[in-house]
């Protein structure tokens, strides 16, 4: 029993640095892989270069960005890191 109780802080210990450190780090990275994966032409997006956009084009890896009229880049899928999605009229 004595055994148990000296492990009773390293297992709080444990789940502390679970709940502090793995758990938000799992859900951003889920929260990334979501982003990435709801890419629409028309959406307004900015670059982990500061790079701020219109998708024009969505390949498998890339993406079409308009960075000003008539100016399309080539883009990495994987360098966005915020998408503001524009509002559609209908």
């Amino acid at each position: 029993m004595p055994d148990l109780l000296a492990l009773l802080p390293l297992v709080g210990i444990a789940l502390v640095f679970w709940l502090f450190i793995v758990r938000p780090a799992s859900r951003r990275s889920q929260a990334y892989r979501d982003v990435q994966a709801h890419l629409e032409v028309g959406d307004e997006v900015i670059l982990a270069a500061g790079i701020f956009g219109t998708i024009r084009s969505v390949a498998d890896d890339r993406v079409g960005l308009e960075v000003a009229d008539g100016v399309v880049i080539q883009a990495a899928r994987g360098a966005i890191v915020e998408v503001r999605h524009a509002e559609r009229s209908n």
